[in-house]
């Protein structure tokens, strides 16, 4: 070891001791202690999953939806417990989702689907409406769903992410989507002040009174004002 390299061995043996030397001053401190984080896990029992399929390409998609039902039952799911919907393309993923989203019946959504470029712009206006059409229905309904919609190039590439060289994209997605169903379970029991306020009954009656009785009073002053007699002058 050189000797420029036993200075700052030494320096990180000093227990956060300010180091001087040569070539060398600096302060070694201690890394600090991480807050405590809400995370999901990867237990699926007692919950319910719909998976969401494109029927086109199903050379691909059927291999993803082994996949996620293969990881939704690996983490404790039941077979009842598993919901699978078939649709024609991947167009019509975001449809589905959010009706069955919207029934409150279901933890999570999985959408399922395989998008090959072509020759024409169609590719790219369908991934966009997807991809756009699945988010939506997760903000507007607050159910998690998971993006399992391949979009790649070549039918080389789907098939890598169908179980090959790259994982199986289904069996990432079914993760995915236990763990946010979990996490959502997680949050839920946390109290919060801010919720709390908005939803107390009571908090929001009483600021009405007082708005109330604020522009009662101040009513009431503009009338008196308005009753005082003018004096005359002479």
């Amino acid at each position: 070891m050189q000797k420029s390299d036993s200075r700052v061995a030494n320096a990180f043996n000093t227990g956060g001791q300010r180091v001087t030397g040569k070539n060398i001053k600096f302060k070694i401190e201690r890394v600090p202690e991480m807050p405590a984080a809400l995370e999901g896990k990867l237990d699926s029992s007692g919950k319910r999953f719909a998976i969401v399929v494109s029927r086109f390409n199903s050379f691909i998609t059927e291999r993803l939806l082994l996949s996620a039902c293969d990881g939704l039952l690996r983490t404790g799911a039941a077979k009842r417990g598993i919901a699978v919907v078939r649709v024609p393309g991947a167009f019509e993923i975001p449809s589905a989702a959010r009706t069955l989203a919207s029934t409150g019946s279901y933890d999570a959504i999985i959408c399922i689907g395989c998008l090959l470029r072509g020759d024409t712009a169609h590719y790219d206006v369908i991934v966009n409406e997807v991809t756009r059409g699945i988010g939506q229905s997760a903000q507007e309904t607050g159910v998690p769903h998971a993006f399992g919609v391949l979009t790649c190039d070549t039918l080389e590439q789907a098939i890598d992410r169908a179980g090959l060289k790259m994982g199986n994209k289904g069996f990432e997605a079914a993760l995915a989507a236990v763990e946010m169903a979990s996490l959502k379970t997680v949050i839920g029991s946390q109290p919060s002040a801010v919720i709390e306020e908005r939803l107390s009954p009571s908090r929001a009656a009483s600021r009405r009174n007082d708005k109330g009785t604020e522009g009662r009073s101040s009513m009431a002053k503009r009338r008196n004002v308005a009753k005082v007699p003018k004096k005359k002058s002479k």
